[in-house]
């Protein structure tokens, strides 16, 4: 839609303000109002203290933010590997059994995570392959989940990259895989990158396959955080959760610096 007039831009601009204001400021706000809250009886808390930041970055609920990153650097580093082979494979494939891939590649997209994470259930409860019960699980089902998303930006990118510039490197004696690494790779690393901060940033905040997925020892932050929730621990959950989206927020950032410098070079 395009806006001609100054009072029509500043209407769409003050429509989403509030919409902005309404549906992802006050929640977060709430958050972390709550999560230095010693009591909440008005409007607003009261007794502010530290206490629900000590007992988020200790204890249970600090393995459980290890256990997030841990699966989150695990499953988006192999989501990325993973998603950016079958990329490279599929654009030199023919036209159908790329379509293929397309088709398969994007599943795990079309089904809510819990189905995704019973159908694992189902499938790795038996040998030789029973990984239920076992933190492998709860990776897999990550990787699943992420795979998706790591194989259609690598896939955009591809789609922009001119081809002459593997084949001018192949022309002049490099071998498929020095033109790999040394063209068709530097060239996608933006896109890998980008990719990697999505994967990051949604495993960590993952619950829906990892309730169905986690056992004891392999718990990750989201499933803590929905654990102190019915218990009606709020505040210590609020605290876990402004815990989990600054850890969150600086991983992304370090990716997003290591993006920059990759489309610099």
């Amino acid at each position: 839609m395009l806006l001609w007039t100054r009072r029509s831009k500043v209407l769409l601009w003050l429509v989403f303000g509030v919409v902005f204001a309404v549906v992802v400021a006050a929640p977060l706000v709430m958050i972390v109002l709550a999560s230095f809250a010693g009591h909440w009886t008005g409007v607003l808390p009261g007794g502010p203290t530290l206490a629900h930041y000590a007992g988020a970055l200790s204890g249970e609920t600090f393995a459980s933010l290890s256990v997030s990153v841990q699966t989150g650097v695990i499953a988006g580093a192999a989501a990325v590997l993973l998603g950016t082979g079958a990329a490279l494979a599929a654009e030199t494939a023919p036209k159908r059994l790329r379509q293929l891939a397309d088709t398969l590649f994007h599943l795990p997209i079309a089904v809510p995570s819990v189905v995704l994470g019973l159908a694992l259930l189902v499938a790795f409860s038996r040998p030789p392959l029973a990984f239920n019960g076992t933190r492998w699980i709860v990776l897999l089902g990550h990787l699943l989940i992420l795979l998706p998303f790591a194989y259609s930006t690598v896939s955009a990118a591809l789609a922009r990259v001119d081809p002459l510039l593997a084949q001018a490197a192949a022309s002049l004696g490099a071998s498929p895989v020095r033109v790999l690494l040394r063209v068709r790779v530097p060239v996608l690393l933006p896109a890998m990158t980008a990719s990697a901060s999505l994967a990051l940033a949604m495993s960590m905040g993952e619950l829906g396959a990892t309730m169905m997925l986690y056992p004891p020892d392999w718990r990750t932050l989201p499933a803590s955080i929905f654990a102190l929730t019915d218990r009606g621990q709020v505040f210590l959950a609020s605290a876990a959760t402004v815990v989990l989206l600054g850890v969150t927020l600086v991983g992304v950032v370090l990716l997003g610096l290591v993006r920059g410098r990759a489309a610099h070079r």
